[in-house]
């Protein structure tokens, strides 16, 4: 119910927006995080099938894996957070806006400095000079010709609306993709320390009552792929649409 609400509200979110953001995530991370997933739902059925046939050394290697998927989609959930965290963007006053990375050193009481993103293949260009900063229109011809090395660009603090990186204050899309990325990666965490808990310390049931052990990693497993499930479902609606 908590997920199925945030979906609505990222449908009607959507549809009411007449330039919503497309493509702007990077598929690579989230392409590789829905593969550990969909492994990590079946390592965690084969853990609970050694349970069954009493195999402890397969049961330990198989959650093994589990919470090792876990781990890796967390760290690359990271490095996607850290990424966003470091891109800073200038909304500015005429609604235009400036992506790239603010040289915080070269900052002024007047003036930001920012290297710009290289503009994509086909995309649109941004013209931040069209008020008269000549500046602008030669660093963005610059880095079109020369991605790899695009010019700083100074920009007046005067003409900006707004100072940010891609974080949830930037736009309503950020906003929806932290909320949801968010809540389902504290639910792998959440998760994964469950299962961790079953592999060492708790494996010792294993022994003792084995039928109720399996079914306690059976309740596990339910939630684990209700996890994988929701990821399913994230994927597509926030890299791919």
């Amino acid at each position: 119910m908590l997920f199925g609400g945030l979906f609505s509200s990222y449908v009607f979110l959507r549809l009411g927006s007449d330039n919503w953001p497309h493509m702007v995530l990077n598929i690579a991370p989230g392409l590789i995080n829905t593969f550990v997933l969909i492994f990590s739902s079946i390592s965690m059925v084969m853990g609970w099938v050694c349970v069954k046939m009493n195999d402890f050394r397969g049961f330990r290697i198989w959650i093994g894996l589990t919470v090792l998927c876990a781990l890796i989609f967390s760290g690359v959930k990271a490095y996607e957070y850290y990424g966003k965290f470091n891109h800073d963007a200038l909304v500015m006053k005429d609604g235009s806006e400036i992506t790239g990375h603010l040289l915080k050193d070269k900052e002024t009481e007047s003036s930001y400095f920012i290297v710009p993103d290289a503009p994509k293949h086909g995309a649109k260009k941004h013209d931040a000079a069209k008020e008269g900063e000549a500046q602008h229109d030669h660093a963005e011809k610059k880095a079109e010709g020369d991605h790899a090395h695009p010019e700083p660009v100074e920009v007046l603090k005067e003409k900006v609306l707004l100072k940010t990186n891609f974080t949830p204050r930037y736009n309503t899309f950020y906003a929806i993709y932290f909320t949801l990325t968010g809540l389902h990666a504290l639910h792998v965490i959440g998760g994964a320390l469950v299962i961790a808990y079953f592999w060492l310390p708790g494996s010792s049931m294993f022994f003792t009552n084995r039928e109720h052990f399996a079914n306690r990693l059976e309740v596990v497993g339910l939630f684990w792929h209700f996890v994988d499930l929701v990821w399913i479902f994230l994927f597509p609606l926030l890299y791919l649409l």
